[in-house]
């Protein structure tokens, strides 16, 4: 297999040139999770996907509770199915809160204080209510117990891995919190082995091609984990060997005609963020572009036939909204027409008018 074939069965797998999902949970559910912690982006990472859909679908997704924000891997906000959230929470969370063990001892958190603020925001949100931060932060202050040098959003961090709190829906711009009992009162139970077995399934069906490392890395679980998990669902799978590395991809792959493809990727894009290396898609010398000062923060990025080839950002005016693009190299005017076809579908998306800035 090229390079240029796995590039292309990861945009179709990743259903961004190919869109078979007809609803936001569609698109979770068969990705495993959509990293979230840009919440308008990871919207529009399900907006790419689900073509002549709006941003209000997306949040109505959210409001009726088919999926949840929480913090299911890596310490980061995902977007997941509700059918999912406790099994992965179950699965990927404890070796999260054991890393984050020294960090808590920093920050002068101990179980009397996890124990104390789990009592208190259970009194506050049972009933159905849904809390601003600020909220959360003034019932653990009054009780004594600090919010601040990042106390409050470790607090909050905890007692979503532990399955209390998750993301409810946005007050104006604002996260809200609900409890997870209450906000999402049932969803699949699965543990050890099958557990595993099904997150490793869904990670090489939606991500794939992609090798044991890129699992370790997204999942974020031991090596030995994903081993088991991998081995569980080989026989669902195909290998493939490219530049000395093994990669792994459903079998029965579909046959992909090559064509000019242009998309405008939000920043925190599974497409980008959903691997350990990022270096089939992304030129070296361009890699500090997409985290500028290397800040964390990754820029949205326009893929060009799979490959990042430049940088984009909306700017917000009264009556439109503008895309600026930054290419890595000279646009052809055949791929400024292509790119201009994908700022009106994301202006489609967002009910605004958008345009390219000259």
């Amino acid at each position: 297999m090229t390079l240029d074939e796995i590039i292309l069965l990861r945009l179709y797998n990743q259903q961004i040139s190919h869109n078979p999902s007809k609803s936001p949970e569609d698109v979770v559910s068969w990705m495993g999770a959509i990293q979230a912690q840009d919440y308008a982006g990871a919207k529009w990472s399900l907006g790419l996907r689900l073509p002549h859909s709006r941003e209000a679908d997306i949040d109505e997704a959210i409001a009726r509770r088919a999926i949840v924000r929480t913090w299911p891997m890596r310490g980061t906000l995902h977007f997941v199915a509700a059918d999912d959230v406790r099994w992965m929470l179950k699965l990927l969370t404890p070796r999260i809160i054991s890393g984050s063990a020294g960090r808590n001892r920093q920050l002068e958190l101990d179980e009397t204080i996890f124990n104390k603020s789990h009592d208190l925001l259970i009194r506050a949100m049972e009933g159905g209510k849904q809390l601003m931060r600020s909220e959360v932060y003034a019932i653990l202050e009054n009780a004594d117990i600090t919010t601040a040098g990042q106390r409050g959003i470790h607090i909050i961090n905890y007692l979503a891995q532990k399955q209390v709190l998750c993301h409810g829906v946005h007050n104006e711009k604002q996260p809200t919190y609900a409890l997870l009992d209450e906000w999402i009162p049932v969803s699949k139970n699965l543990e050890g082995k099958e557990a595993l077995a099904e997150l490793a399934l869904r990670y090489f069906k939606s991500h794939g091609p992609a090798t044991l490392n890129d699992f370790v890395w997204w999942s974020g679980l031991k090596i030995s984990d994903t081993k088991e998990g991998l081995n569980a669902v080989l026989p669902m799978l195909e290998r493939i060997e490219f530049d000395g590395k093994m990669y792994w991809v459903e079998a029965g792959r579909p046959e992909i005609n090559a064509g000019q493809s242009i998309f405008l990727l939000p920043g925190f894009d599974e497409y980008m963020l959903g691997y350990t290396d990022r270096t089939l898609i992304l030129e070296a010398q361009h890699a500090g572009k997409i985290v500028p000062g290397n800040n964390g923060m990754f820029m949205p990025t326009i893929v060009v036939d799979g490959k990042v080839k430049g940088l984009w950002k909306r700017i917000p005016k009264k009556d439109k909204i503008s895309i600026e693009i930054s290419p890595f190299e000279k646009f052809t005017k055949a791929k400024i027409k292509l790119i201009t076809t994908e700022a009106k579908k994301y202006g489609n998306y967002l009910g605004r008018s958008v345009s390219l800035i000259d």
